[in-house]
């Protein structure tokens, strides 16, 4: 699904672009603010990322902390998110960082 939508096959609302990464609002947000920030690059999961992956998983959370600043997260607090397999959550199998903010969160989650 998050290929169509970085191909422009699928509908979304776009916040953020770049040769690496797009970044868009959640169609289900479970906070005032929910985005998820996809690497352009297809790995299905965490577990499928290697050491050449290094750069572009650190530009998924660049991206994701550049986008809490404008939103105005960054004052009160936000939480980024990677759920791997489907027992801790994840049900699209292209990685993604939920960036989640604008109400508190607890510990431990879900």
């Amino acid at each position: 699904m998050f290929c169509r939508i970085i191909e422009r096959r699928a509908a979304a609302k776009f916040v953020y672009e770049d040769d690496q990464v797009a970044a868009i609002e959640d169609l289900h947000p479970q906070a005032p603010v929910h985005l998820l920030v996809i690497p352009r690059k297809h790995l299905a999961s965490l577990q499928d990322a290697s050491a050449e992956d290094e750069p572009l998983l650190g530009r998924l959370l660049t991206v994701a902390a550049q986008l809490a600043r404008q939103r105005g997260l960054d004052s009160k607090g936000y939480r980024t998110i990677v759920n791997t397999g489907s027992s801790a959550g994840q049900s699209v199998f292209h990685l993604h960082v939920h960036l989640l903010g604008g109400r508190a969160f607890h510990w431990p989650p879900g």
